[in-house]
């Protein structure tokens, strides 16, 4: 059997993750006061993107299970109508992985730690992991695509990869 392949960790920023879609964070982003000056509004912070008969955004809150690491990652999944947001509900961190995409599938993945105080938006078509929360049990506010046509592809790798803090 095949060795896994190991990915070190990087932390998340707006630079790094721009192939894959947008950081959702306050740091640097563009803001300015309403509701009389008692709101501050960080406006504009990812690109929803809905495409496909009926699209229309969902709100969702996803609660998800904590991952131990080192993570064995084996599969990817992308969704080829929509980007798909997540915004932690808590101050924990948690890991995004994303895949280039190649002709053949996803590329080498790369996996990013989020710190409090960051979300990201994951591109239309762009391979990603699931959702990977860490320490505890994690709620998440996701934005996404709902409406007709198959929004969900799969891909396997046929040897997994080691995901690992980095040195």
């Amino acid at each position: 059997m095949d060795t896994a392949h190991t990915i070190a960790i990087e932390p998340l920023t707006a630079e790094a993750f721009a192939p894959f879609g947008q950081v959702i964070e306050t740091a640097g982003a563009h803001h300015y006061p309403i509701n009389n000056g008692k709101t501050e509004r960080y406006h504009d912070l990812a690109r929803v993107e809905l495409a496909g008969v009926h699209a229309r955004p969902l709100i969702s809150i996803f609660r998800g299970q904590p991952y131990d690491l080192p993570l064995t990652l084996a599969m990817v999944e992308r969704h080829p109508l929509g980007s798909q947001a997540f915004y932690p509900l808590s101050e924990r961190p948690f890991l995004v992985i994303v895949a280039p995409d190649e002709p053949d599938g996803p590329g080498t993945p790369r996996a990013f730690l989020a710190t409090p105080g960051q979300g990201v938006n994951i591109a239309m078509n762009t391979w990603h992991g699931v959702l990977t929360p860490l320490e505890a049990e994690s709620d998440f506010l996701v934005v996404d695509r709902g409406g007709e046509g198959n929004n969900l592809e799969e891909f396997n790798f046929s040897t997994p990869y080691q995901i690992v803090l980095a040195d």
